[in-house]
């Protein structure tokens, strides 16, 4: 089904999911020029405040202007936020989940994907190789990139040297919205093969709950049960909510 336009765009080629299709593309000529100034004003505004100074939907329209370079694009960014309630739920979305709202394709899909990778390799790129007991607040800031809205579990094991210096940031498991497999000689056996000295157990709860359930806490136990047999430390499990963490070290559990 065509992308809604707005009220007075003149008309325009494009195919059934709401990308330019692979016509004859108008000529720029044609491109109604109140379109034209607002996309001006968006860039101009952004390049002068940057993200702060832009509300989500105007954001938004900034990326999807990349999408959708022959189309009044608010009325898109309204329908993904509406449907995800913010920016960030928006680019982390399942690309199966965006390609459900009116006016998605493949080429939107694909431009949010791109943000959400970017975001995620920059959040990476301030842990990966540093001491990570010093950087914890760039840990949690990307396990919150990499996690907080997810709409299954995901289980992360962060491999450390003797310096607990992050060397490898690893996927142990995936599972449903309240269920992720998680089996401790696993994640030791990997340990042992990055010579690793300690870890941190990384998982998020699509609720947005970070409150450790009965199996997270017996799961923990066992991991640190094997890890402390090898002489591996468990220094944390991070629980990753919509907008809070959970440390079971801070709560005591461990």
């Amino acid at each position: 089904m065509c992308p809604t336009r707005a009220l007075h765009e003149a008309p325009s080629l494009f195919d059934l999911d709401g990308d330019e299709g692979a016509g004859t593309p108008l000529p720029e000529g044609r491109l109604p020029s109140y379109i034209r100034d607002h996309r001006k004003r968006l860039r101009a505004r952004f390049m002068q405040g940057g993200s702060a100074a832009m509300p989500d939907y105007e954001l938004l329209e900034l990326v999807l202007f990349r999408a959708i370079p022959r189309q009044d694009v608010k009325p898109l960014a309204r329908r993904l936020l509406d449907s995800f309630g913010d920016f960030n739920r928006v680019i982390t979305a399942p690309a199966h989940r965006l390609a459900e709202v009116q006016g998605v394709g493949d080429a939107v899909v694909q431009e949010l994907k791109i943000v959400e990778a970017a975001a995620q390799r920059m959040a990476r790129s301030k842990v990966l190789n540093c001491h990570v007991l010093s950087s914890w607040n760039a840990l949690l800031d990307y396990c919150h990139t990499a996690m907080a809205h997810r709409e299954t579990e995901q289980f992360r094991v962060l491999y450390l040297d003797r310096k607990n210096v992050l060397i490898a940031d690893e996927e142990q498991a995936r599972g449903t919205v309240d269920h992720v497999p998680v089996y401790p000689r696993e994640v030791v056996k990997r340990a042992l093969e990055l010579n690793a000295s300690a870890l941190i157990l990384v998982h998020n709860h699509p609720s947005g709950d970070p409150t450790p359930s009965d199996q997270d806490i017996i799961v923990t136990g066992q991991i640190q049960d094997a890890a402390q047999v090898m002489g591996i430390t468990l220094h944390d499990h991070l629980i990753i909510g919509k907008s809070r963490e959970l440390s079971f070290r801070a709560q005591g559990l461990l």
